[in-house]
């Protein structure tokens, strides 16, 4: 397991967008599509267009994995999840979960801090909150 003796840094992703990281530590910051808005309004209001389409299936299709899905809502439930420990939690191999949470990171989904020798992972809530937004069903019409 890790040591948890690091001292904590922020993973807020306008903060690591906009300052530099602290000494001896390197920061990923999602890609450009995790800071803006997902792409498109609620699926059941109206119809989508070709690119809504493509680029909404493309994040559902992030957590459309059962091993991911439960890695993003290990990493949700915790705050903050440190790779040493997702693992066993999973029942995955060190590299498979490595490249799950990549999936995850390049969907914008989560976040990755390095601390010393082991990335911490934390939860874009914006993005997750998006991807249930556009499932959101319409407003029952007034009468």
């Amino acid at each position: 397991m890790c040591s948890r003796t690091v001292p904590h840094t922020s993973t807020d992703v306008d903060t690591l967008v906009a300052t530099a990281p602290p000494t001896g530590s390197t920061v990923t910051t999602p890609l450009p599509l995790a800071t803006e808005p997902l792409c498109c309004d609620p699926v059941l209001e109206a119809p989508l267009s070709a690119d809504e389409a493509e680029t909404l299936a493309a994040a559902f299709r992030a957590v459309a994995d059962p091993v991911r899905l439960r890695l993003l809502s290990l990493v949700a439930a915790s705050g903050e999840a440190c790779v040493c420990d997702l693992p066993a939690l999973v029942d995955r191999s060190q590299p498979t979960v490595s490249h799950h949470l990549k999936v995850l990171h390049e969907a914008g989904l989560v976040t990755r801090e390095q601390r010393g020798r082991w990335s911490w992972w934390a939860v874009v809530p914006d993005r997750v909150a998006a991807l249930q937004a556009a499932l959101a069903a319409p407003a029952a019409p007034r009468t």
